[in-house]
């Protein structure tokens, strides 16, 4: 998910079941990817423009570290992965339901998947939902952010803009960018929650440190135009930079602009 700059509406992906998540380690729709809790090199502000006062959050809930794996079990679950790959579903059936009983979040978020794909005997919504609500509570931020997702596009029912937040929230304080976005813009535009413009600058930053160059723009914005904090040009054009490198047209120009307005001013 990356932000976007004009946010006409919130960012949406596909669905859960049709995207792979970064943030966890094996899942259906991935292979080995990173660990909960890890991250790529992040832009850090510099000291000297770093806001005074910066937002702060008190979460209503904290982060949970998803268990890691033995061998075996780490073993078991790459197989099942595999088998489900090759289309061999009953035998990929069987080893996550063993998985899942072991207490294995990736396990009941691929039988959750599957169930959300009719891939089980008696697959069922509910099944899914039980599946991967037991995932996202045991650390899988995959899990966390696709809840997040489907109560969002209403795919369990009526959109739920309140509880897509909460497991958005979440996933952010997990790690996921693509939550952070998500977050950033519901306090952005006010939905499932009162419109926020600190919070929304405080979960952009968030995003922004995590690489996503939409996020990188916005904050930049709002660090230009006072949304949400003092005005800082300074800073602005740090960050306008910073998603002017990763390729933002707009950013390049915005980038030029404050440079010359800072020229004027000094």
């Amino acid at each position: 998910m990356t932000a976007t700059r004009h946010l006409p509406t919130p960012p949406r992906t596909a669905t859960l079941v049709t995207r792979a998540r970064t943030m966890t380690a094996w899942a259906l729709l991935g292979t080995a990817l990173v660990a909960p809790g890890s991250r790529a090199a992040e832009p850090a502000e510099p000291p000297a423009m770093a806001p005074a006062t910066a937002p702060t959050v008190a979460p209503a809930a904290q982060a949970v570290e998803a268990p890691v794996l033995s061998d075996a079990l780490q073993r078991s679950l790459v197989q099942a992965v595999d088998d489900y790959q090759r289309g061999r579903l009953r035998r990929a059936q069987a080893t996550l339901r063993r998985l899942a009983a072991a207490g294995v979040p990736a396990a009941h978020y691929n039988l959750g998947v599957m169930h959300l794909r009719g891939e089980m005997p008696q697959s069922s919504q509910r099944q899914a939902l039980v599946h991967l609500e037991r995932a996202a509570q045991d650390g899988f931020v995959t899990a966390q952010f696709g809840l997040g997702e489907l109560y969002d596009n209403g795919q369990l029912g009526k959109p739920d803009p309140a509880k897509a937040l909460e497991w958005f929230t979440l996933a952010a304080l997990s790690g996921s960018v693509e939550a952070q976005v998500a977050v950033g813009t519901a306090y952005y535009l006010g939905r499932g929650v009162a419109t926020d413009a600190s919070q929304a600058l405080h979960w952009y930053r968030q995003a922004a440190q995590g690489g996503d160059v939409g996020a990188q723009y916005l904050l930049a914005s709002m660090l230009e135009t006072g949304l949400g904090t003092v005005t800082d040009l300074r800073l602005a054009l740090y960050w306008y930079d910073v998603a002017a490198r990763n390729g933002d047209v707009a950013a390049k120009i915005k980038q030029q602009e404050i440079a010359e307005r800072l020229a004027t001013s000094s």
